[in-house]
């Protein structure tokens, strides 16, 4: 059976808006029980009936930890080429930012930093700089919707035909940044309380075509960003300085010699060890879900 090629833009219950070349974007059913659940990003076969047959080998792959103690993963994006992670500036939250950077080099995507509302720091852009030496990422911006400020430079990462998706907590100016970049109102703003933060408005994940032919992944403010699958690439630094170590199963507490210690702040090391934590404890739900 021929299927024609088409991609997810938006997943609801039972529901799928897709995009098929030469045709207006469709809400689609999926043909009985698929053995992958498909969501948004995916690329997916439709047959002759307009319903969803297939889904297509992934890339790219960003999932957290469900919610709750179930040791359950949750998609959230798919063929994702880069991740934006947003956080407002002047009080930008490293330890969250962390945790983003490694939800999505858990999935071998390159990640990106943009710190909003530079408008209200001046030191906007030494911040910028300095997380992402910190954090070791490709690129971190300080931007502005009110000014301008950095918008080219998130431009200039968004490649035509490459996929991004924006990931970030609630009131953190992601839906603001995507009315910028898209050039129009499309994507609602959540209105700002007196302390600066902005309310949960993204209900559900959408992918976007930008001018250019850039894609990118809207996601609702996410609370809390569970890893899943290992931290990926965001504390290279601490598994590169632990070879320095002079025992070789050192902890980075108190043993003598230890070369991490010596070059990092202990909050980066405290970070890195409860991420350690963290994923030993759902590999011990796994197994025993496997019992």
């Amino acid at each position: 059976m021929k299927l024609t090629t088409a991609r997810v833009l938006a997943q609801y219950r039972g529901l799928w808006l897709v995009a098929a070349p030469d045709r207006e974007p469709e809400l689609v059913t999926a043909r009985g029980k698929l053995p992958v659940t498909p969501v948004t990003g995916d690329f997916v076969g439709l047959d002759e009936a307009g319903s969803i047959a297939e889904v297509m080998p992934r890339h790219g792959v960003i999932v957290r930890r469900a919610p709750g103690e179930a040791a359950d993963g949750q998609v959230l994006a798919v063929n994702v080429d880069l991740a934006l992670v947003t956080e407002p500036l002047p009080d930008p939250n490293e330890r969250r930012l962390e945790r983003f950077a490694a939800l999505a080099g858990s999935g071998d995507v390159p990640v990106a930093l943009v710190l909003t509302k530079s408008d209200l720091d001046e030191d906007g852009y030494m911040k910028a700089a300095q997380l992402g030496r910190t954090l070791g990422v490709i690129d971190s911006v300080a931007v502005s919707v009110r000014t301008g400020e950095g918008i080219d430079v998130v431009r200039g990462l968004l490649d035509p035909g490459a996929t991004t998706v924006l990931l970030g907590a609630s009131g953190t100016g992601k839906s603001t940044l995507i009315n910028t970049l898209l050039g129009e109102e499309r994507q609602k703003t959540g209105e700002i309380r007196a302390d600066g933060r902005g309310r949960h408005t993204t209900v559900t994940r959408e992918l976007l075509t930008l001018p250019g032919g850039a894609f990118l992944i809207d996601t609702p403010g996410i609370r809390i960003a569970g890893l899943w699958d290992g931290a990926g690439d965001t504390f290279a630094d601490v598994e590169e300085l632990a070879l320095g170590c002079r025992f070789s199963d050192c902890g980075h507490t108190t043993e003598p010699g230890c070369a991490v210690r010596a070059a990092l702040p202990p909050e980066r090391i405290e970070a890195w060890r409860k991420l350690q934590e963290e994923l030993a404890s759902i590999d011990d739900r796994r197994a025993k879900s496997r019992r």
